[in-house]
């Protein structure tokens, strides 16, 4: 068999699976975006700083608003700097696979995202899943490894704070008791939860209180910020160590500064927006109730709500019926989720009107 036919062959076997993917112009009231907040629709000020990146940060690519920008990032979590990223996948892989080594030790939630599986598998280090949000699991496996420690090896927790697929929070603060009990290094991804927790809407980990009790935090821009890039907060140690070792950040062209200064728009509204993230709680509890008002079983009300089919056909048979009614919700199937556990991912945004999140409960409760 050719390399052409190799691929046919996989297309096909996606297909009769169910699993073939294509991509599709955005119609219908938007309930598959990350636009929590609702963002993406707000006309930005202008700036005069048109001209794109041309080279890595390094080299000729770096310019005054990253500094502005970093230093804005790291005192919005209280945390002692912050590093631009391209993408939220770039420095997720780039963090894990340049403060892990081969060695270490990382013990990682079941469900954490591609990115951290992909930049750990890069690391080289020892990896051991725990059954997802299992705190008691993840104590004992611990605990099982901990007499095979070596005196020079570091260990890692790394979660995501809310999961992108289940939509619920991680066991923060019990993590970090495990992290402290076994001198353990946490991280945590808050790709989801940047911009919709805590007062001033930086995330998970500062609304527990947990900055200083975390190695590392990983904020994306194009979720509920509505804005390209991403950024790890952390020490200035940690900062200087990516800069100079991170192969994600060295060898990456640096983002225009167009997008530095649509950054420094977003946070000059986020940190005090309150009135959306109380929206967003609003219309999230509306629609839970609604599903079970309607015999759906739900998680505790959150802006990530899946609803699961089973079979990726079923899944996708359902997506493509509500398209047809106005409502862009997708199907979301295997390798992204467990086989036999494909699901309508609804994702709420504070600017969802009322009604329509009730019709739409009503549609997926028949």
């Amino acid at each position: 068999m050719n390399l052409f036919d190799r691929w046919q062959s996989e297309l096909n076997e996606l297909t009769a699976l169910g699993r073939y993917r294509s991509l599709n112009q955005p119609a219908g009231v938007d309930f598959s975006s990350n636009d929590y907040l609702g963002y993406s629709k707000k006309v930005w000020p202008h700036s005069n700083r048109s001209r794109s990146g041309t080279a890595s940060r390094l080299l000729r690519g770096h310019d005054p608003i990253w500094d502005e920008l970093e230093a804005k990032l790291a005192a919005w979590h209280g945390a002692e700097s912050a590093l631009m990223f391209s993408s939220g996948y770039v420095a997720n892989e780039g963090l894990l696979s340049t403060i892990c080594a081969a060695g270490d030790v990382v013990f990682s939630d079941q469900s954490n995202h591609a990115s951290i599986i992909d930049g750990l598998r890069m690391s080289r280090a020892e990896k051991i899943v725990f059954p997802h949000n299992d705190v008691s699991r993840l104590g004992e496996a611990m605990r099982a490894r901990h007499a095979k420690r070596s005196a020079n090896q570091a260990w890692f927790i790394v979660t995501e704070s809310l999961f992108g697929m289940e939509g619920d929070q991680a066991p923060l603060p019990e993590m970090a008791d495990l992290a402290r009990k076994y001198d353990a290094h946490l991280v945590v991804d808050e790709a989801h939860a940047t911009g919709c927790f805590s007062d001033t809407g930086s995330g998970l980990v500062d609304s527990f209180g947990l900055r200083d009790h975390v190695l590392a935090t990983m904020h994306t821009g194009g979720k509920a910020l509505a804005v390209p890039g991403a950024y790890v907060a952390g020490s200035a140690r940690l900062k200087k160590l990516l800069v100079n070792r991170c192969r994600h950040f060295i060898f990456t062209t640096a983002l225009p500064p167009q997008i530095g200064a649509w950054w420094l728009d977003v946070l000059d509204v986020v940190v005090s927006d309150h009135a959306a993230r109380q929206s967003l709680r609003r219309n999230s509890t509306v629609f839970c109730d609604c599903l079970r008002e309607h015999g759906l079983q739900v998680p505790a009300a959150g802006y990530v709500v899946p609803v699961v089919i089973g079979s990726d056909q079923a899944a996708v048979a359902r997506a493509d019926r509500l398209q047809t009614l106005g409502f862009d919700v997708r199907a979301i199937r295997p390798p992204t989720v467990p086989p036999g556990a494909a699901r309508l991912r609804i994702s709420i945004h504070a600017d969802h009107e009322e009604a329509t999140l009730r019709e739409l409960a009503g549609l997926l409760g028949e």
